[in-house]
């Protein structure tokens, strides 16, 4: 019996790796998500090589209390920037909000380097950084909504999701292996200078990007930007499951604030290291990223996120934690890596989650609302570990900054246990609706959204679920059982479990071209006419699907209460 448990646990195993594999594959067969993905490493590499330096010259000018106020003056402003600015993402393509930051960040870093090189006072350059990091705040929520626009499957939104968190981690392994090596041969100004580089280099792939096409509400006036920000604020509010992710990824970024004093002054005061060794254990985030990112990768597929998030936060925290009682070089370099296996981990769960949980039409608010709490976070855990270090010793602050993740995860592990029940729910809503061809190409957030909203029927046989002629208010999938449609007295066609009725009435804006009866018990999805016309406003090509659709149905036959 065990050797056949281990037998199923290993072909289980080995289908997860396969479909990862094939997920994989697609999302670099992508032309879209492919480009997508190489804006989103270009940018990373860039932010983090940019943040060694900036650390690195805020601690020559005041010390872990320097480098954490600087931390918090960025990230105050680019909280705002972002709550502010990416409604603006919800009303046009994502792909040019994104071009248009990524510029913006050259530029604000191409200053800070100018203005280092000049000797320009420190506050200067802390300016231009401000500039830049309202630019890479904006950047992720925007990035984080476009991809499911790109994606027609929650596998492979989940894929685009893993291997941008392979992208990230090979990122911040690059981008302080790069600021390492240009610290060594020619001083900050260099790094400043490269960040910039790949920053308007990220505006390249961006611009081949085309997103879905559909409705869009009309120009952004500031009043109407500013309800849009409160909107979003209310949805993540009045969002329990939501609340609940964010407000976790909210803590996560404390500690990765605290985390980013962490490492510069243990390299410094703690290990008497120089320069090398704050790129070096910057890098060993980067390279844990990397070996996490292929674990992440067997996350595609799965129906246990949250779970994995209460994983990942455990895995986030601890190390530091013990960091604090084993201050050597080797072993720090090894806790970092763990550090970073876990922080390619939890940026699944963490941004797809929300996607199945927002409709589209908000949803670049909600994760501009996420990137504020995230920098927000960013700012108070750098300008609180300074604060902490200076009352009660480096070691000991580690240690109370570390613990916080892991006792969060315990606290939240029944809920996140329940939403993983609720979500498995609901794709088997989704494997139904995308077995209709007008819903089969809809992107991920407008299925989810879908399915979050429908109404469950059953019918005995011969009952009639609409009579010809009547209002229509919904359009309907069979789930289990068969119905017969009859117009005008006659037998129109049999219907079974997949197919979809109803529609012609909710798209056309007539009454109902013909009667649906039961022909057996019948069990069926019901969706409201509201909800499935905002759907397919939003996407194009399944618009084009669902009326094509109808024009066959009506090449079939044409009834009096449709005209020629």
């Amino acid at each position: 019996m065990a050797r056949r448990g281990r037998a199923a646990g290993g072909t289980a195993t080995q289908a997860r790796l396969a479909a990862t594999a094939r997920a994989l594959r697609e999302v670099v067969a992508h032309r879209e998500l492919r480009r997508a993905e190489a804006a989103f490493a270009l940018t990373i590499t860039s932010e983090t090589a940019f943040t060694v330096a900036l650390g690195i010259v805020a601690f020559r000018e005041g010390g872990a209390g320097a480098v954490g106020l600087v931390a918090l003056l960025r990230t105050v402003p680019s909280a705002l920037g972002s709550t502010v600015l990416t409604p603006f993402a919800d009303r046009t393509r994502r792909e040019l909000v994104l071009a248009v930051a990524t510029l913006v960040r050259a530029a604000a870093v191409g200053a800070a380097a100018l203005l280092f090189a000049a000797g320009a006072p420190a506050w200067t350059i802390y300016a231009a950084a401000i500039v830049a990091t309202v630019g890479v705040t904006i950047f992720r929520p925007v990035h984080s909504a476009l991809l499911p626009l790109l994606c027609a499957e929650t596998t492979t939104l989940t894929s685009a999701n893993v291997v941008r968190g392979m992208v990230e981690a090979a990122a911040m392994l690059a981008g302080p292996v790069l600021a390492g090596v240009l610290l060594a041969l020619a001083g900050p100004t260099a790094v400043l200078m490269a960040a910039a580089f790949l920053a308007a280099a990220t505006a390249l792939p961006l611009l081949g990007i085309r997103s879905p096409a559909g409705r869009r509400p009309g120009p952004a006036r500031v009043g109407t930007v500013l309800s849009e920000v409160g909107e979003g604020v209310r949805v993540v509010a009045q969002h329990r499951d939501l609340g609940m992710v964010f407000g976790l990824g909210f803590a996560q970024t404390i500690v990765r604030g605290a985390l980013n004093v962490f490492i510069v002054v243990v390299a410094f005061d703690l290990l008497d290291r120089g320069d090398s060794a704050v790129a070096a254990f910057a890098a060993a985030v980067g390279l844990g990223g990397i070996f996490g990112s292929f674990g992440s990768s067997l996350l595609v597929g799965s129906r246990h996120l949250g779970k994995w998030l209460a994983i990942a936060l455990v895995l986030w925290g601890g190390p530091i934690a013990v960091m604090g009682a084993a201050p050597a070089p080797a072993a720090v370099f090894a806790l970092l890596m763990v550090v970073g296996l876990a922080n390619a981990v939890i940026d699944v769960p963490l941004f797809t989650l929300p996607v199945r949980l927002v409709d589209d039409a908000v949803l670049a608010r909600a994760f501009g609302l996420f990137e504020a709490m995230i920098a927000l976070g960013v700012g108070l855990g750098s300008v609180a570990s300074p604060v902490l270090i200076a009352i009660a010793g480096l070691r000991a602050a580690l240690v109370v900054i570390g613990l916080l993740l892991p006792l969060l995860a315990v606290a939240s592990w029944r809920a996140l246990r329940a939403l993983d029940g609720r979500l498995e729910v609901r794709d088997e809503e989704i494997r139904v609706l995308r077995a209709v061809g007008m819903l089969a190409l809809l992107p991920v957030p407008a299925i989810e959204h879908l399915a979050s909203r429908l109404h469950r029927r059953t019918l005995p046989a011969g009952e009639r679920v609409f009579e010809q002629g009547d209002l229509g208010v919904s359009a309907f999938v069979i789930v289990g059982g068969t119905a017969d449609v009859m117009g005008d007295g006659r037998l129109i066609a049999r219907l079974g479990p997949g197919d979809a009725f109803g529609e012609i009435a909710v798209l056309q804006d007539v009454p109902r071209t013909a009667a649906v009866v039961a022909d057996s018990d019948l069990d069926l999805f019901e969706l409201d006419r509201d909800d499935l016309l905002e759907a397919l406003g939003r996407h194009q090509p399944s618009a084009d699907a669902a009326y094509a659709v109808v024009a066959g149905h009506l090449s079939n036959y044409r009834p009096a209460t449709v005209g020629a």
